[in-house]
């Protein structure tokens, strides 16, 4: 059964590297090492949809964050990036599955009708994690990292609304990732936390405190200190499944215990920059 599984992740992950270009059946089959027949029935039976569904989910998914992240970007050249030949064509594909145009998607992200549509996606990769017995941890010393942040207090269905405001802070005083490492704190487990009290925080490294209550930027200081370090390498849909280990099995056949410091994840490299199986994220757990 992991073989299959394993073949229809490099299904997805051949998908997700070549949104930007005609998807080959043949190729695909060839990956999954099935007749066309099998493949399509395979695809159904493990996506929930048809593989050419799955295509225009995932190139729209990747629409939608270049929407409401990177708005340097024109919404037709958005669309031509996913395939469309039109404005009017991804308006429409855009609408069936966010019942708002692109434009209005842009002003304000709503995500809450993408969840259920995109479930299949998600079941299928917390479930190829799980599968995954042991997690390469190693200890790490943290340097004091000062960092300017934007807290983000509520549901995390708008957490998309706090990253957006926060990349355009960060653009405006000119400090790209390339120059500015990226960080999350971590406060709350979204799946066991009331939506009111989820607490997040978007940051980034700065040379000085900064205080911008225009924006709601304060100045916060990652601690110095040991802390126990897995490199996820994929889309933050499965990174849970790691964050628990370190809590659990990692934590308990340890000799070390918990700081009273949160979770830190860094953001190495960022989707909608790479493809979702390509991204980067160093979770680092506060140890002694």
């Amino acid at each position: 059964m992991k073989n299959y599984q394993d073949r229809f992740t490099k299904i997805v992950e051949y998908i997700e590297a070549n949104l930007d270009k005609p998807i080959d059946i043949e190729h695909l089959c060839r990956l999954a090492h099935l007749s066309k027949f099998h493949f399509h029935r395979q695809c159904s039976a493990n996506f929930g949809m048809p593989i050419m569904s799955l295509v225009k989910l995932l190139k729209l998914k990747r629409a939608a964050y270049q929407l409401a992240y990177r708005h340097e970007k024109k919404v037709l050249d958005i669309a031509l990036d996913n395939g469309y030949e039109s404005h009017e064509a991804f308006t429409r594909a855009f609408k069936k599955h966010f019942f708002l145009t692109p434009s209005a998607f842009r002003k304000e992200a709503d995500w809450s009708p993408w969840q259920s549509k995109y479930e299949p996606i998600l079941k299928l990769r917390t479930k190829l994690m799980r599968d995954k017995s042991d997690f390469n941890v190693e200890i790490s010393y943290f340097s004091e990292t000062l960092i300017a942040t934007l807290e983000h207090r509520g549901s995390p269905a708008s957490l998309g609304t706090t990253i957006a405001r926060f990349i355009e802070w960060r653009k405006k005083n000119n400090l790209p990732p390339s120059k500015s490492r990226t960080f999350n704190l971590i406060y709350d487990d979204p799946n066991i936390t009331p939506p009111d009290q989820y607490r997040f925080d978007i940051g980034c490294s700065v040379d000085t405190e900064i205080l911008d209550k225009d924006y709601g930027i304060v100045s916060k200081s990652i601690p110095a200190g040991k802390y126990a370090k897995i490199r996820h390498v994929g889309s933050d849909d499965s990174i849970g499944i790691a964050v628990n280990y370190l809590y659990s099995t990692w934590l308990q056949n340890s000799s070390y215990e918990l700081r009273d410091i949160p979770m830190l994840f860094e953001r190495v490299s960022f989707f909608p920059e790479v493809p979702e199986y390509e991204m980067i994220t160093d979770i680092y757990l506060a140890v002694k």
